[in-house]
């Protein structure tokens, strides 16, 4: 069976560049935000689910309605936990197939920016966290979203913060665009087969 390994940081922090970076070494991972995504436009359980919840415009033919979906989300607590509730369990479910399917793999990775805060933190055998400094995620995320400042520091105040990661995480992984990349994740695959495998 693999050993999983959870890829978690805040906004900008660099998650996606450590994953394929562990894709390229040979080890597989699942995109949480993506595949969460295309479960949402495609599971009929959670179409039926946010349709009821939400009402028919949702879905525009088989597209989802984002601005609708965030407007519902963020405008209320209760209502991010009500669509976590039906999108998360089908998130778990199908990352538990994926890893069946790649139970010929050693290492097997799940990135997730809430790994710990949906609960998908009891799916994996150790956290890694990616860590960059506040300032440096800012710009990051503004660059990338074409977003305004005050947009992205809503974003991180609307996640655990970096100090509670850190906490959790038994491997920190430094994108702080000064520590070189590559020798940390070669690191890290060498750190888990010795502890692990």
């Amino acid at each position: 069976m693999s050993v999983r390994i959870g890829i978690t940081g805040g906004i900008g922090s660099g998650k996606s560049v450590v994953s394929r970076l562990l894709d390229m070494m040979g080890v597989p991972v699942y995109i949480s935000d993506i595949e969460a995504r295309r479960l949402t436009l495609l599971n009929p359980d959670i179409r039926r689910e946010l349709t009821t919840l939400i009402g028919n415009d949702i879905y525009q033919g088989n597209m989802l309605n984002k601005e609708l979906l965030s407007s519902y989300m963020f405008g209320n607590p209760t209502h991010l936990q009500t669509v976590n509730n039906i999108i998360h369990p089908r998130v778990r479910n199908h990352f538990r197939q994926w890893v069946e399917q790649h139970d010929s793999a050693p290492l097997v990775g799940m990135e997730s920016a809430i790994l710990i805060e949906s609960g998908f933190a009891g799916e994996v055998d150790a956290i890694v966290m990616v860590y960059a400094p506040r300032e440096v995620r800012i710009a990051r995320a503004m660059q990338r979203d074409n977003a305004s400042r005050e947009e992205i520091e809503r974003r991180i105040h609307s996640q655990m913060s970096d100090e509670e990661k850190r906490l959790r995480a038994r491997y920190v992984v430094y994108n702080d665009g000064e520590t070189a990349l590559i020798p940390q994740v070669l690191q890290l695959i060498t750190s888990l087969s010795q502890n692990m495998l």
